[in-house]
């Protein structure tokens, strides 16, 4: 901030001062070649002096950041309002310090309450039993959105929001306001930074850089922030079993612009550019799978290409008027536009080997014999354009300190051009699978060119009551009801919500909430587009009510602040579309044919183990199944009584059956047990070294052959354990005394980071491929995530 009136003056001759015009600046004319001191001086302000050599007609700048004198102590606020719903606050700050492999700021979310992820390289996460399509996420009140041809996490870019353009994010992981959109699992809340004074920050590492800077105009009314970022993860998929030329490539450039026209006036630009290219080349790949006495290997020599390529664009542009102390109008229009492509053709020729599990034979470990060779042949041309245009107005009036009213209204045009045309096919021993004499019969061949315009509306009113009883203690009531209707399925929606927390007067900072709500989630273009590329435009919105009790608890341990949470939750799930999960590729059965139910019980605890730093860990349990008349299915014998199983039953003759209802099933993201962990420290001795340490545990989620029969995806994958490092130095500190003059003294903080990803180098699941022999005996192939991997990484601020 500019200071005027500071008397400056050399300290060797009194006649050399002036004082500092309204912006900040001054000038002085001074002697070359002698030892001065410059002193700056002012009544509010704590003398500062700089010594200095000029040379002769040399030009120096020096703008110093004067320290205020009476600048106050610690002054904790405490919100009462924002404690009391169910979104919580997260320190974007942290991301920083994260020892992070897809760079993108969901990694922040991985070790939150409810919220589990399987996969490091993607920034999907799923939320209480939900899906990746299931999370609502806003930047300055705009919905952004996922890319939707994506079938990997490598093949994933960015994330839309910049971390290092984020002032605060909040999270909800259910029970959520009904000012938030239409979507069953949780919501992320992001607002960018309107900057005070100019800034920046850069990095750079083995998996790309980025760049930010910020500032403000002399007049204070134009405000911009502005961040730039490149990433590629050539680095970590070479780690990969499946060798060959990785060519990853994604950037994206964003700007926020604030104009303050006048107090009453502001206009807010959120753009951005972003395009993300995925080529790989594969050559081979070998993996070795099974158990201790029946361990196989896999061996492919691949032909062909991969390349998956989107580019989006959005533009929002935001106007907020505010009549009144007590009301604020805001009108948002927003454009984002998607092009994504996917082409492929890779051939792979494969051997499935027997390896010896003896140990006293010489070539244990080794190939024994084989079991089988073959060819799989996958292609595919994919074309998708997307298109959403919304025009939105959001309203509030403060009532009174009490009472406060919300509403908003948006409407929404949306646009999918989607071109399929994929198939593939497998040759086990010189026979296609499966077998025909007469044709060749391909699997999964799909062709489709669909285009689908509709018009989406949406409304929401809510009201908010909080007040202070007679005995201090604090009541919270918060209730309102969106209103949803979309021209495709022509289906009209009413989600009534609600949140009652009550803070009692106790000598224990203790706070309680139980909120409930319908919640429907009307279908976007992904869940009509059935397994086959068809559409069923008569595909129904999902409905889950939920019941979520929690408590919170803010204590001092240590002398030290901490903050206890525990929620318990159960959802009832109607209408639900099933769906199944290959790695990030969610692939819909457009029916609304499935009931469940989701419950669990989340624990967090946050605050300073190591004073001065903070750290947290959650432990989840849940449980998800859901029901299907689609389900029951027969299982058929032979004549000698035998189950047939192709590939493994001799005597494929059917002459019995049995009807099979296997009732309630898991659902794809049923994960009984999450753990994480974000641990920071530093040497006491010399806290200029820090210690980061990000953990994550999940139990095995259910997976099944592609058969797209849901009641045969039961089986179970391995945990997901995974374990990143960073070890972080602080070259250059914020609060550090300038000596000498060098370039370094434009830099306000310089850190650099050691990272260790997959400190424990475990092979975990993502997903399975599959191969069949000619008999129609199938092996389950794992698809193993990154191995152990150092990264280093160069952080300024400037």
């Amino acid at each position: 901030m500019p200071i005027d009136h500071v008397t400056i003056g050399i300290k060797e001759n009194a006649n050399i001062h002036t004082l500092s015009d309204d912006k900040g600046f001054y000038s002085l004319n001074v002697e070359a070649d002698k030892t001065l001191t410059i002193i700056f001086q002012n009544i509010s302000y704590s003398i500062h002096a700089y010594t200095f050599v000029a040379k002769p007609d040399e030009q120096i700048n020096y703008s110093p950041v004067l320290k205020f004198k009476n600048e106050l102590g610690v002054v904790e606020i405490t919100d009462t309002k924002a404690r009391s719903s169910e979104m919580v606050v997260l320190s974007a700050k942290v991301f920083t310090q994260l020892p992070s492999a897809s760079g993108n700021i969901e990694d922040l979310l991985k070790t939150q309450m409810g919220v589990s992820s399987n996969n490091e390289l993607s920034s999907g996460y799923s939320v209480r039993g939900g899906n990746f399509d299931e999370n609502l996420v806003y930047v300055n009140d705009i919905e952004v959105y996922r890319p939707f041809l994506v079938r990997s996490g490598q093949q994933e870019g960015l994330s839309f929001a910049n971390p290092n353009m984020v002032q605060n994010m909040s999270f909800s992981a259910g029970g959520f306001e009904a000012k938030y959109g239409d979507k069953m699992s949780s919501v992320l809340d992001i607002t960018y930074k309107k900057p005070l004074k100019f800034s920046g920050n850069a990095s750079a590492s083995l998996l790309g850089g980025n760049v930010q800077a910020e500032g403000i105009s002399n007049n204070r009314l134009v405000a911009w922030n502005i961040g730039a970022r490149y990433k590629t993860n050539t680095f970590l998929l070479n780690t990969l079993d499946t060798k060959g030329e990785y060519r990853p490539s994604a950037t994206d450039v964003q700007a926020f612009l604030t104009f303050d026209i006048n107090p009453k006036l502001k206009i807010e630009f959120l753009g951005n550019i972003a395009q993300n290219k995925y080529l790989v080349i594969p050559s081979n790949r070998e993996t070795n799978f099974g158990t201790v006495n029946n361990a196989l290997k896999f061996t492919v020599y691949f032909d062909g290409q991969e390349l998956m390529q989107y580019t989006t664009f959005m533009g929002g542009l935001s106007t907020t008027y505010k009549p009144n102390t007590k009301t604020k109008l805001k009108f948002i229009t927003s454009v984002y536009r998607a092009n994504e492509q996917e082409v492929y053709t890779v051939q792979g020729q494969y051997w499935i080997d027997q390896l010896e599990a003896d140990f006293g034979k010489p070539n244990f470990g080794q190939v024994a014999y084989n079991r089988g060779v073959g060819t799989f042949l996958n292609n595919g041309r994919n074309y998708l354009n997307a298109t959403v245009a919304n025009i939105e107005h959001k309203g509030t009036r403060t009532i009174n300190k009490d009472n406060e009213l919300l509403w908003g209204a948006r409407q929404q045009f949306e646009r999918i051009d989607d071109k399929l045309n994929e198939w593939k096919t497998v040759d086990s021993s010189g026979y296609l699978v499966p077998y025909s004499p007469n044709q060749i019969d391909l699997i999964d061949a799909y062709k489709t060119n669909v285009s689908l315009p509709s018009w989406r509306s949406q409304a929401y009113v809510q009201y908010n009551f909080n007040k202070t009883l007679q005995d201090s203690s604090n009541l919270h009531i918060s209730g309102g009801v969106r209103g949803n209707y979309w021209t495709v399925n022509e289906q009209v929606l009413f989600s009534p919500r609600a949140t009652i927390a009550y803070k009692p007067n106790w000598k224990r900072d203790w706070l309680f909430k139980f909120s409930s709500g319908l919640y429907y989630q009307p279908p976007f273009y992904r869940e009509l587009r059935n397994i086959d590329g068809t559409l069923n435009t008569n595909v129904k919105a999902q409905q889950s009510i939920h019941f979520v009790l929690s408590g919170d608890y803010i204590f001092n341990m240590w002398e030290r602040p901490f903050k206890l949470m525990i929620a318990g939750y159960y959802k009832d799930l109607k209408n639900l579309v099933p769906y199944e999960i290959d790695d990030v590729r969610i692939r819909y059965f457009a029916n609304n044919n499935t009931k469940g139910f989701a419950t669990g019980l989340d624990t967090r605890i946050n605050g300073e183990f190591v004073k001065g730093v903070e750290s947290w860990a959650t432990l989840g349990f849940l449980r998800t199944y859901e029901y299907s008349d689609d389900n029951i299915h027969y299982n058929y014998f032979n004549k000698d009584g035998e189950e047939i199983v192709r590939g493994y039953t001799f005597d494929q003759v059917k002459a019995d059956s049995q009807l099979v209802n296997p009732g309630y099933i898991p659902r794809p993201t049923n994960q009984l047990i999450t753990f994480g962990l974000f641990f920071q420290d530093y040497w006491t001795r010399f806290p200029a070294f820090k210690f980061n340490l990000n953990m994550q545990f999940g139990s095995g989620l259910p997976f099944g052959p592609p058969t797209h029969l849901r009641w045969q995806q039961v089986l179970r994958m391995p945990p997901y354990r995974r374990v990143d490092a960073g070890f972080a130095y602080n070259i250059l500190k914020a609060n550090r005394t300038i000596k000498n003059k060098n370039m370094f003294n434009h830099l306000q903080e310089m850190w650099v980071f050691l990272e260790i990803f997959n400190l424990l180098q475990i092979n975990n699941t993502v997903s399975y491929t599959w191969v069949m022999d000619v008999t129609g005996n199938r092996y389950a192939i794992p698809n193993y995530l990154t191995n152990r991997q150092i990264n280093v990484r160069l952080q300024v601020r400037f």
